[in-house]
């Protein structure tokens, strides 16, 4: 019974509990400390939920990847975090004309920023899987062999800075306050939890709409060319619209099922992960492409190596 109950209740708990509480702190001008520790209750949380309901019980445990993920999520959040700092700063090199519709309630305003950084950052992502340059760079993200919570900041800081110009600097052009800019880091920062977590939670038919975990691990197998699917950071609206969205409901994965099949021996340490896309042995990993598609055609996975670039 309680296991059920968390099933149901985990995603509205995160979604709109912990989301609504960080954009009604936000809208009260607290200090961004206290929105930091609406992330740290949102970490201790996920990991809660998933000892407790867990998809893969052996995903709990650490594959020696732990020390190198909690860097990564240091390192990144640290990147989101002064991305909002910078507004004020960057909004003065704007000039004093702002377009943002600030006459709107606070959330409709965040609901926006939402929609707007959910375009902006699945265009890079899709993109990501396209160009060799920036798949070298997005490869560490896809190095995984487990899916945790952890993970969804587990990102070369390059990759990640890509993506949030793809979907913060928009934003930042049409003038979007710091308060609302703050309640949209907690809610990618809560998303990430959410799309990559061990938790075996239920959405019903919102799955097929929200990118939360059950979509998003067709995203992670390893055969180049079946993982280019359902890239969006919020909702599966563009994957829809691109024909790149995919879902079997009766489809498991394993560890076996993840990472990269081209390159099983991709580094795994902290300090290998930031050089080697720099390295000749990181330009002759797979390139994920992306198959060309017309608008709005179901994606088909082709689980199969890909090719190589170098």
């Amino acid at each position: 019974m309680i296991k059920t109950t968390l099933r149901y209740s985990y995603a509205p708990l995160m979604l709109l509990g912990i989301n609504g509480l960080a954009i009604w702190l936000a809208s009260a001008g607290v200090h961004k400390i206290a929105l930091l520790g609406v992330v740290l209750v949102a970490v201790a949380i996920s990991f809660a939920v998933e000892r407790a309901i867990p998809y893969r019980p052996e995903w709990n445990h650490s594959h020696e990847d732990s020390l190198r993920d909690a860097i990564h999520v240091f390192v990144n959040e640290s990147l989101i975090l002064l991305s909002v700092a910078a507004i004020p700063v960057l909004a003065a090199l704007r000039g004093r004309h702002t377009w943002w519709p600030a006459d709107q309630p606070f959330w409709v305003q965040v609901l926006i920023s939402v929609l707007a950084a959910d375009m902006g950052i699945t265009l890079v992502h899709m993109a990501s899987h396209r160009f060799a340059w920036m798949w070298r760079l997005h490869a560490v993200h896809h190095s995984v062999t487990r899916c945790y919570g952890l993970n969804g900041l587990m990102k070369h800081p390059v990759h990640q800075t890509l993506e949030m110009l793809g979907g913060v600097a928009p934003l930042i052009v049409v003038g979007i306050p710091v308060p609302v800019a703050s309640a949209l880091a907690v809610c990618v920062a809560v998303q990430l939890l959410m799309q990559h977590s061990n938790a075996d939670y239920r959405v019903g038919l919102l799955g097929r709409v929200l990118a939360l975990n059950a979509g998003h691990r067709f995203h992670h197998i390893k055969f180049a060319g079946a993982g280019d699917v359902n890239f969006g950071l919020f909702t599966l609206i563009w994957d829809h619209l691109a024909g790149t969205y995919d879902f079997d409901p009766d489809r498991r994965f394993t560890t076996g099922d993840l990472g990269m099949a081209a390159k099983p021996d991709y580094p795994t340490g902290y300090i290998a992960q930031m050089k080697t896309p720099f390295t000749a042995r990181g330009a002759c990993g797979p390139i994920q492409q992306l198959p060309r598609r017309r608008l709005g055609e179901r994606s088909v996975r082709r689980e199969r190596p890909g090719p190589t670039v170098g």
